[in-house]
């Protein structure tokens, strides 16, 4: 593209000794866009800008909790979420009437690339995941609650009427980084002090904390990264809640996924 010395009053052309390097973000017909704020994040959730992508992960703990565990829905029964081996999907609902619905399963396959199988409700998968980090139903609400087991063991759940899980857990496909923008942590009670913690895991690495905050009083907690948390492909992310009174917890984090060059 042309470029202009404010200075000199002229374009810059192939002789000029300070010539530089533009570097913009366009969408996929080449179109410049606002690389800065919430202005430059709706082509990417229109997908227009090539390569770029958003995952928002929200989750609930499934019961009030005194203690420490990963918010998600199936925290009164597996506290921290258990990241089973790879396998096949089976689920169950202890609603008779769920029987033969059909499930969107979002996840990762035995390579860690993005997947979705749908599955009906009794019945088997056909795709082997290693990580699921998203459910919902398609055909209708939950009569009961949903367990879906990922070669043999709980790997999500939909509890009823939800529709879909509420995990704050999620991994970071192959081929692609991450980058963490906002977190935003919840409580429904007012005499509960409560830490939220964030947790990576590279691959074949063990967990880290990230990030810790503090909240009481029914306060929510809302921390932006002005300059984004990396993570490399393959990256386990949980939030976990440490209270110190019993309490429902919430906690939503975004990530913008850029494809490794």
């Amino acid at each position: 593209m042309a470029q202009y010395s404010v200075n000199r009053q002229n374009h810059f052309n192939p002789s000029n000794s300070d010539l530089h390097e533009v570097v913009m973000l366009a969408d996929q017909d080449g179109n410049i866009i606002n690389s800065f704020g919430s202005a430059s994040n709706i082509p990417i959730a229109a997908g227009d800008v090539s390569g770029y992508s958003h995952i928002n992960k929200f989750g609930y703990t499934g019961t009030d909790q005194n203690g420490t565990a990963t918010v998600w829905d199936a925290n009164n029964t597996t506290a921290i979420y258990p990241y089973p081996a790879a396998g096949v999907v089976t689920m169950t609902s202890t609603s008779g009437g769920d029987t033969g619905a059909e499930v969107e399963i979002q996840g990762l396959d035995g390579d860690y690339n993005q997947v979705i199988e749908n599955i009906n409700i009794g019945s088997t998968g056909a795709v082997t995941f290693s990580r699921i980090f998203r459910a919902r139903m398609t055909s209708a609400s939950n009569a009961g609650d949903v367990t879906i087991n990922q070669g043999g063991n709980l790997a999500a759940k939909i509890l009823t009427g939800n529709g879909q899980t509420l995990m704050a857990v999620y991994t970071i496909p192959a081929g692609k980084t991450g980058y963490l923008l906002k977190f935003q942590g919840s409580m429904d009670k007012s005499n509960a002090p409560v830490k939220f913690k964030l947790f990576a895991r590279p691959f074949g690495n063990g967990f880290n904390l990230k990030g810790q905050w503090g909240t009481q009083g029914g306060n929510t907690v809302d921390y932006d990264y002005p300059v984004p948390l990396v993570f490399t492909e393959k990256t386990d992310l949980r939030i976990d809640v440490e209270t110190s009174g019993t309490c429902g917890n919430g906690a939503i984090f975004d990530l913008i996924l850029v494809d490794n060059g």
